[in-house]
């Protein structure tokens, strides 16, 4: 069973609608004993890292994520907060604790210096040199971002899925084994959008 984790910070609807549309099953859950038995795994989020870490911690669902992911080899998509949580720490809300899934750290977009407004929100085309989620999609293809953070690769052998560049280039989309995260919205970004959940739930590499 596909499960959308569901830590009460956003977008949880939009995702279940966009599933809904393509008609691909899948269960919505707070549950540590649901999110053990998911065969996939997508964590959206929107809100403060902080926030979002204590309730990762203090339901236990940060054990049974990592569990599902790094032991049973779990396919987990997460989805803009949701890719963030993969790191190993974020700075919004002051520094707290991710998942440790990549190693990599969570900070203020850097678009802030050199003049930008934050939060970064609207469509941004991304490039990418690695297929995987995005089989099918065109580079330079558009999505809908809304993000204040960007995350900050410490791994030189990281694959940086793709890049989008908002005053300075940051890491729209990572990969790594069974762990895909995309700082954009797929389930507000139309038919690419759905293509890439398309993609995820089928098992492109």
């Amino acid at each position: 069973m596909l499960t959308i984790i569901d830590l009460g910070l956003g977008n949880i609807n939009s995702v279940h609608r966009a599933l809904k549309y393509l008609k691909i099953e899948h269960l919505i859950s707070n549950s540590v004993e649901d999110i053990s038995r998911a065969q996939k795994l997508i964590f959206p989020g929107v809100g403060s890292f902080a926030e979002a870490s204590r309730r990762l911690y203090s339901s236990g669902i940060a054990a049974a994520i990592k569990e599902c992911v790094l032991e049973k080899c779990v396919p987990i998509l997460g989805i803009c907060l949701g890719m963030q949580l993969l790191a190993g720490s974020g700075e919004e809300g002051g520094v707290s604790q991710g998942l440790g899934l990549i190693n990599a750290c969570v900070r203020k977009l850097r678009s802030e210096g050199q003049g930008f407004h934050l939060p970064h929100i609207g469509w941004n085309d991304i490039s990418f040199k690695e297929q995987g989620v995005f089989s099918g999609i065109q580079n330079r293809t558009c999505f809908y971002f809304v993000h204040s953070y960007e995350m900050i690769l410490n791994e030189s052998d990281m694959i940086k899925c793709a890049v989008c560049n908002y005053g300075v280039d940051f890491i729209a989309a990572v990969k790594k084994d069974n762990i895909v995260g995309v700082q954009f919205h797929p389930e507000k970004s139309r038919e690419p959008g759905l293509k890439l959940l398309k993609n995820f739930v089928e098992g492109a590499d």
